[in-house]
């Protein structure tokens, strides 16, 4: 695990120094919440995982869930669905702890490291949506291999996904917004949910708006909504 590990994951893993209080939480709080991935070959067991809770809405992955805003919104809005958010950014992870605490919430599960990591540790057909918002663009040519979205992620959700699951992107990016478009509308298991402009420039009223997105670092946002067909 550690070989992939060196080899998925890039970016930073901390940033500014963490506050006391930051830095409890994720002595106390996290090792609560942290997702169990066994070594290849296991698989993940999620009733466990979230404490042999009924999961009537199914369990939901975010890749990359920057502070924790969105993350937490959707564990509170859905306490009937076991949540796994995945981000490797420390700094990140502690501002969710933060909103996690404050929020009082226990459907959420946390792994601070490279997400396919999770994906690889996944049983078929054990998720019912998935979020991959905002992720690093890699802008330069010759980083584009770095890419969350790839095909051959694409297929490994394909995989975990669950038919008429949805999988959700966006992006800020106008250099990956074609890029995400064409590698999720050609590939087979996924159908566009848009059918006008305004379904992919317009929020969804489920979909709540982040710190970074406020910024507006890059442009306007994109939402793009796919099912898994099945």
């Amino acid at each position: 695990m550690e070989e992939t590990r060196r080899r998925t994951l890039h970016g930073r893993r901390r940033g500014k120094k963490l506050r006391l209080g930051q830095r409890s939480l994720l002595d106390t709080l996290l090792p609560r919440l942290t997702l169990a991935v066994p070594p290849p070959p296991g698989r993940i067991d999620l009733a466990a995982a979230f404490g042999g809770r009924l999961l009537p809405d199914g369990v939901w992955l975010e890749v990359g869930f920057g502070a924790g805003e969105h993350l937490v919104w959707q564990a509170e809005q859905h306490p009937e669905a076991g949540l796994i958010g995945c981000e490797p950014y420390l700094n990140g992870v502690a501002k969710c702890l933060a909103h996690i605490e404050r929020a009082g919430i226990g459907n959420i599960r946390l792994f601070t490291d490279d997400a396919r990591l999770v994906m690889a540790g996944l049983p078929a057909r054990s998720l019912t949506r998935v979020f991959v918002l905002f992720p690093d663009p890699w802008p330069k040519t010759r980083h584009h291999k770095r890419r969350f979205v790839q095909r051959e992620t694409l297929d490994r959700l394909a995989e975990l996904m669950v038919p008429a699951g949805e999988l959700r992107l966006a992006t800020d990016d106008p250099s990956y917004l074609p890029w995400m478009v064409e590698h999720a509308v050609t590939h087979p298991a996924f159908e566009w949910l848009a059918e006008c402009p305004s379904d992919w420039r317009d929020r969804p009223a489920d979909w709540p708006a982040t710190r970074y997105e406020r910024k507006k670092l890059a442009g306007r946002p994109t939402f793009l909504r796919f099912r898994r067909f099945g």
